[in-house]
């Protein structure tokens, strides 16, 4: 089938999911929240906040500020919108007009307040069935895939093969595609990710060296695997495939090696990480209401350190790491106190 394709959000991820779409000579009808950005965007070929270098043909946008207009004129929809503002864009959709859409969720939190999958919200809010909800996910940088530099993008849903299908839309020279139905351990891995990444800059703000960082990445991996089977999650376990590969079949792919482990490498130690990036503030004693300030971009892990340290009271997994970047960032204790008793817990 032939998807008409609407992205909300116009944030440096939107942009780039944009890029990649119209890249592949396919058009998108795209809620973009001020009138001057689509004005300038008509004019210039390129977003006046986010990755100038990401030019587009504007034959195939078809822009408005009324994301009910994008909803109507769209039957797959990319939410690209950061958690924290979800639902002040979601209270302007009629709540029928979303429950035979196609939703991809290119949201990396929970919904704050409500400390729920994005997929859990949209089913209790707007009846959206999980069979019709999809996630995007890396590993990827919105910078590197303006600058066209090979990237990866992971594709879940229960209906795997409504999953490869969407996929090929965002599939180019510069964009390879990997599926699979883990449409729930991908999502809690993006936030854990992220709340993991901003302790790897809090350590470099820290002046902590590469050795340290490399042991607490590993253990953030574990850490991550042990919530991940508290959930009730699976396949979590790089290295593990079904099929050994012999001289003409390739080995069953592991989505573990690169939707887990590789967006938490990635996010940790690239200087494009908004996460690290923020962190880095606060190891170098920033408050968070000016590290805030100075990156001027929504830092996912902020959110949701607090959004899984609410969770987590339910499902009681052995998470101390995550636990104390939401201790420093929530409950202000100190950078270099916290990190004393991160040391503890390594292994």
């Amino acid at each position: 089938m032939a998807f008409k394709i609407g992205v909300i959000g116009n944030g440096s991820w939107a942009t780039a999911l944009v890029k990649i779409i119209t890249d592949g000579g396919r058009p998108v009808n795209w809620w973009i929240r001020n009138n001057s950005s689509i004005d300038y965007i008509t004019r210039r070929h390129h977003n006046p906040n986010y990755l100038h270098s990401a030019y587009f043909d504007v034959a195939l946008l078809n822009m408005s500020n009324d994301v009910q207009k994008v909803v109507d004129e769209s039957d797959l929809l990319v939410i690209a919108v950061p958690s924290a503002y979800i639902q002040g864009v979601l209270e302007n959709i009629s709540k029928e007009s979303l429950k035979d859409k196609k939703i991809l969720s290119a949201i990396k939190g929970l919904v704050p307040g409500k400390d729920v999958l994005l997929n859990d919200y949209l089913h209790t809010n707007f009846g959206v069935e999980l069979k019709n909800y999809f996630a995007v996910l890396g590993p990827c940088h919105a910078e590197e895939v303006a600058s066209e530099k090979l990237s990866y993008l992971t594709f879940s849903g229960i209906d795997e093969s409504m999953a490869e299908e969407i996929a090929r839309y965002f599939k180019t020279p510069y964009i390879n595609t990997i599926v699979n139905p883990d449409i729930l351990g991908v999502q809690y891995a993006a936030v854990l990710k992220n709340i993991y990444a901003l302790g790897a800059g809090i350590a470099h703000g820290l002046d902590y060296g590469d050795n340290f960082l490399s042991v607490y990445i590993a253990n953030a991996a574990d850490e991550m695997a042990g919530f991940l089977r508290k959930v009730g999650i699976k396949h979590i376990v790089v290295g593990e495939h079904e099929k050994e590969a012999t001289t003409t079949t390739r080995k069953d792919m592991n989505y573990a090696a690169s939707v887990y482990l590789g967006d938490l490498l990635v996010t940790c130690y690239s200087l494009y990480s908004r996460n690290r990036t923020f962190g880095n503030m606060i190891g170098k004693g920033y408050t968070v209401q000016s590290a805030q300030l100075e990156l001027n971009m929504v830092a996912e892990g902020y959110y949701a350190s607090k959004c899984i340290y609410n969770f987590n009271k339910n499902i009681g997994a052995d998470i101390p790491i995550a636990e104390t970047i939401y201790k420093i960032l929530w409950e202000r204790q100190l950078p270099a106190e916290a990190f004393e008793r991160v040391e503890g817990v390594l292994v």
